[in-house]
C-alpha cells in the first residue's frame, strides 16, 4: 500500500530546507535552561500533519520560486498545480504500467518491467489537501484558491481512474461503519425516556 504522506518526504532537490547543523545543537545544549513559570506548560508540539503540511507548502513556495519564469503565489493558477504534481512523479514510487506493458492491469505482476515510477493518487489527494489548507491559513481567498481549482480536481480524477486500470487495483472510498451495539443503546435510553415521560403525565 501506498502511504498518503509520503510525497513531501521525497529527495526534493529544490525543496530549500536547511539541515540542523551540529553546531546549533551544542550551542542550545549549553545554554541554560529558562525556568517556566508555575501553571504554564511548554506548547505542544505540531501533530505530524501539520509538520508535513508546512514541509509541502514551503517544497511549493520553493517550486514557484525555481519556476522559468518564476512565479508569485498571486499569480499561481491551477495550470501551475498541475504542473508541480507532474513534477512530482520524478520522485515517486509507485509503478504505474503503460498500455503496451503485459502486465498492464495486473495487481501482482510476476516480473519487473521498466514502466516508470509515478506518485500513487492517494499520496497526491492527500497532498492537494494540505497545500489547500495552507493556502488558506496563509491568507490567501477561498475563492481563488488555486489547489481547489476545476482543472485540479479533474487532473486528480483522471491520475486516480488511469492508475486503477494500469495497476487493476480500483479505488473505493471506505464506508464508515456504523456500531449497532451503540444505536441500539441510543435507541433503548430513547425508548426508556419516552416511557418514564408517558409515566409521568
Amino acid at each position: 500500500m501506498d502511504s498518503t504522506s509520503g510525497v513531501a518526504s521525497a529527495p526534493d532537490p529544490n525543496s530549500g530546507e536547511p539541515g540542523p547543523s551540529a553546531g546549533s545543537s551544542s550551542a542550545s545544549a549549553s545554554l541554560p535552561q529558562q525556568q517556566q513559570p508555575e501553571g504554564s506548560s511548554p506548547p505542544a508540539p505540531p501533530s505530524r500533519y501539520e509538520s508535513q503540511k508546512r514541509r509541502d507548502w514551503n517544497t511549493f513556495l520553493q517550486y514557484l520560486k525555481n519556476h522559468k519564469p518564476p512565479l508569485t503565489l498571486a499569480r499561481c493558477s491551477g495550470a501551475h498545480v498541475i504542473e508541480f504534481l507532474k513534477y512530482l512523479d520524478q520522485f515517486g514510487k509507485t509503478k504505474v504500467h503503460i498500455t503496451g506493458c503485459p502486465y498492464f492491469g495486473h495487481p501482482n505482476p510476476p516480473a519487473p518491467c521498466s514502466c516508470p515510477l509515478k506518485q500513487a493518487w492517494g499520496s497526491l489527494d492527500a497532498l492537494i489537501g494540505r497545500l489547500r489548507a495552507a493556502y488558506e491559513e496563509n491568507g490567501g481567498r477561498p475563492e481563488s484558491n488555486p489547489f481547489g481549482a476545476r482543472a485540479v480536481r479533474i487532473y486528480l480524477r483522471e491520475v486516480r481512474e488511469g492508475q486503477a486500470k494500469a495497476r487493476g487495483i480500483p479505488y473505493e472510498k471506505k464506508k464508515r461503519k456504523r456500531s449497532h451495539v451503540a444505536v441500539a443503546t441510543i435507541l433503548g435510553y430513547e425508548i426508556q425516556d419516552s416511557i418514564h415521560f408517558d409515566q409521568s403525565l
